[in-house]
């Protein structure tokens, strides 16, 4: 009976409670798609096993093959030791209900603004009148795509100053079938966009000041530096925003912007700015600004 137990096929289950143990032991950092061990042990093997997350539980007892359990151990070998953010080794990231490709080329999407996006910006703009939106800093296109999808009706420009992210960009407008309604340009902040205007800025830039970017957990070392680093203070990216946004927006648009922990910084820096940070389950540090409110 012993000898039997011990080589029945391990389930989806106890892998993924294996998994949970092993990330939790090795101390890893959470924090590119999932925030804690059993939710990155449950993307892991679902998918070495090829499962869809819509099976939830009900893949559990589910049997894995040896084929999955191998890589299972490759993918687990590198999370753990070399700290790679488990999306770059899977080329796959969840955003607003989307799954995107991902690789070193881009940073892995986590922002709170998936929330904003899937809510159509509501009640700070109205979502009939939303024709055009401009996303600056796309990178993999993970908020220009998810904007695409909530309004059917508009045209989204996303722009990035790396011509490798917007490759990834790319790959993902042709993915999601989105190549009708999203144009990946390359542009320094609102450079390729001069004379046009948006019912909609939206932007996760740059936000992290030089002394935290040194104290970062490894995993953000396999992240593209231009898509963190943003000067001593980490505002100089949110700066050019501010700086060139009101010449941009419609009369009734709004600009959306990902500050993180800079919030604090952001709020000394501007005294007289009006902005409105929405309440997000998802996470904070992500300010609203309509066009009125925007200093000239």
């Amino acid at each position: 009976m012993n000898s039997l137990l011990h080589s029945r096929p391990e389930t989806v289950g106890e892998a993924i409670a294996r998994c949970a143990a092993a990330l939790r032991k090795a101390r890893v950092h959470f924090g590119h798609g999932t925030d804690n061990p059993r939710d990155e042990a449950a993307e892991l093997v679902f998918f070495a096993a090829g499962l869809a997350h819509a099976r939830g539980a009900r893949a559990y007892g589910a049997p894995l093959t040896q084929r999955s359990r191998a890589l299972i151990g490759r993918l687990l070998r590198r999370r753990t030791a070399e700290r790679v953010p488990l999306a770059y080794l899977t080329h796959r990231a969840f955003f607003a209900g989307l799954e995107l490709y991902v690789d070193e080329r881009v940073l892995v999407p986590r922002s709170p603004i998936a929330e904003l996006a899937l809510q159509r910006f509501a009640p700070w703009i109205e979502a009939r009148r939303v024709r055009r939106i401009l996303d600056i800093g796309t990178g993999c296109g993970a908020i220009a795509l998810a904007c695409a999808r909530a309004f059917a009706r508009a045209r989204v420009d996303a722009l990035d100053i790396s011509p490798q992210a917007l490759a990834v960009c790319r790959r993902n407008v042709r993915k999601l079938g989105l190549s009708g309604s999203v144009r990946a340009m390359r542009s320094d902040y609102f450079a390729a966009v001069a004379g046009r205007r948006y019912d909609i800025i939206v932007s996760n830039p740059p936000y992290v000041g030089r002394r935290e970017l040194g104290r970062l957990p490894r995993e953000y070392r396999h992240e593209p530096a231009l898509g963190l680093a943003a000067g001593g203070d980490g505002l100089s990216s949110v700066r050019a925003i501010l700086g060139g946004a009101r010449a941009h927006l419609s009369e009734h648009g709004i600009l959306v912007v990902e500050v993180g922990n800079t919030e604090r910084a952001l709020m000394r820096a501007f005294p007289r700015m009006r902005f409105i940070w929405p309440h997000l389950q998802s996470g904070g540090g992500v300010f609203l600004l309509r066009a009125r409110d925007l200093e000239t």
